[in-house]
């Protein structure tokens, strides 16, 4: 199998939109999807990356920016997904490897992540490529 890690570009909207609703569960409609890409798409503190193979996309990252008053700038992974035919075959790996290979160009001091509670292959999957779990939190939320 021939996986191919590249930048997001126009056109890899549905596959994403695919992606963020049968893998992670997310009911974001496509076109609220496709929106948030463009709005994105070059903003230099984003980065999103797809794995692709036979020209469908099979997975991606979202990083962006991390910066606050008590700590170093890192990078946030804001979303990983990987489709589940593919999963267990390094393409979530590479995946990371991506995005902390940007956190070094842009001078991040590391690369963080929040993933919920209930994921826990995912947790493996995260200690497993060297990250350490830190502390447990509560996300709250106030939305209208």
């Amino acid at each position: 199998m021939d996986v191919t890690i590249r930048r997001y570009h126009a056109g890899d909207e549905a596959g994403i939109w695919q992606l963020n609703t049968q893998v992670l569960g997310y009911p974001f409609s496509y076109e609220e999807t496709a929106a948030k890409l463009a709005l994105l798409a070059e903003n230099p503190e984003h980065c999103i990356l797809i794995a692709q193979v036979d020209g469908e996309v099979v997975g991606y990252i979202h990083g962006a920016d991390y910066e606050v008053l008590y700590m170093p700038s890192y990078k946030n992974i804001l979303a990983l997904a990987v489709a589940k035919d593919y999963q267990h075959q390094g393409i979530g790996r590479t995946l990371l490897q991506g995005i902390e290979q940007w956190a070094r160009t842009t001078g991040a001091a590391g690369v963080r992540l929040v993933s919920g509670e209930e994921r826990i292959e995912a947790h493996e999957f995260y200690t497993a490529c060297g990250y350490q779990r830190k502390k447990k939190q509560v996300n709250f939320r106030k939305e209208w």
